[in-house]
């Protein structure tokens, strides 16, 4: 099912005529992208794609938004019904809405879905305040800790790697689903001990509550956690960069993902076609938009994390860079 939104033929005359005089804006249509919290780099990337896009639109007739969501989850559901054109995503998730495994069973296989790009890789990063008796990811038993909120791809990971330790949401006292930007303020409040992010560094949802109330990136390692990794192709054993946050000097380890954009078959080509192009060809202007953009590479963007079929519109791009 199409989803773009096309306007009608007298608003768009209108609209070409009292303020931009092309010929593109006739037939102008719009574009969604499906981001995250406001506070999160879902929806810095997501507003980064949209800026570069919109500054061309004179161009190619297409104006593109980006609306703040639940996450990976949520978005992959919506986009499904129509609801947005594009969507960020957790590689994982990626996968799993491919193949309609773990959250994705009741509704099958999306055989629409469509890769386009990744974009930064993900830590699973857990913090704890520092008088919270946590120092690795056992201790969380018995704690107050915060999943992710509902929809998010931080709690249905959250879920998989407390599997892959040998627990569940049972075993807290308290499994909290805040926003990420609730997160930060409830951990240095004492309402919770810990939280869980998936999220690209460096984060400033990480960095105020270090700053505020020293809290402390904890290591997730174990066998159970090597295990998921090496049985799951989306996952990979990463470091977080120690000396990103205050108090936080030492490299930590954990395991990561990848933030991918998707899309689906019904998008045009031609829309998908140039919301790559406009990433691509504003490469340096990108990864001045989030500290988590700079040190991407084209090479890998086209095939990190990439489990979905490559949509036409962003595939024809590759092909005429010679990323094949």
């Amino acid at each position: 099912m199409k989803s773009n939104k096309i306007m009608s033929l007298g608003a768009a005359a209108l609209m070409a005529s009292t303020a931009f005089g092309g010929a593109a804006y006739a037939q102008q249509q719009f574009v969604t992208i499906g981001t995250g919290g406001v506070t999160g780099v879902y929806y810095a990337a997501g507003g980064a794609i949209c800026r570069l896009m919109n500054q061309t639109r004179g161009e190619h007739g297409y104006r593109c938004s980006a609306e703040s969501t639940g996450g990976s989850v949520y978005n992959l559901n919506a986009m499904r019904q129509g609801e947005f054109d594009f969507a960020m995503v957790q590689s994982d998730w990626q996968y799993h809405a491919m193949h309609g495994s773990s959250q994705f069973e009741d509704v099958g296989a999306d055989e629409e879905l469509r890769a386009v790009i990744s974009i930064h890789s993900e830590p699973m990063t857990l913090l704890a305040r520092a008088d919270s008796g946590i120092s690795e990811l056992a201790d969380i038993a018995g704690k107050r800790v915060n999943i992710g909120p509902p929809g998010s791809g931080t709690q249905g990971t959250v879920d998989m790697l407390m599997e892959a330790a040998g627990m569940s949401r049972s075993d807290l006292s308290l499994a909290a689903e805040l926003r990420p930007d609730e997160q930060g303020p409830a951990l240095c409040d004492n309402q919770i001990d810990a939280f869980f992010y998936a999220v690209g560094h460096p984060s400033a949802n990480i960095a105020d509550p270090t700053t505020t109330c020293g809290a402390q990136i904890i290591p997730i390692e174990g066998e159970g956690i090597e295990a998921m990794v090496q049985e799951h192709p989306y996952y990979a054993l990463v470091d977080i960069p120690g000396g990103l946050y205050a108090g936080n000097d030492d490299a930590v380890p954990t395991f990561g993902v990848m933030a991918t954009l998707v899309t689906h078959a019904g998008v045009s080509d031609e829309a998908v076609y140039n919301l790559t192009k406009s990433i691509f060809e504003n490469m340096d202007t990108f990864r001045g938009l989030h500290p988590a953009f700079a040190h991407l590479e084209p090479e890998n963007m086209v095939v990190d994390g990439i489990s979905a079929p490559v949509h036409p519109g962003a595939q024809q791009y590759f092909d005429e860079q010679g990323w094949n």
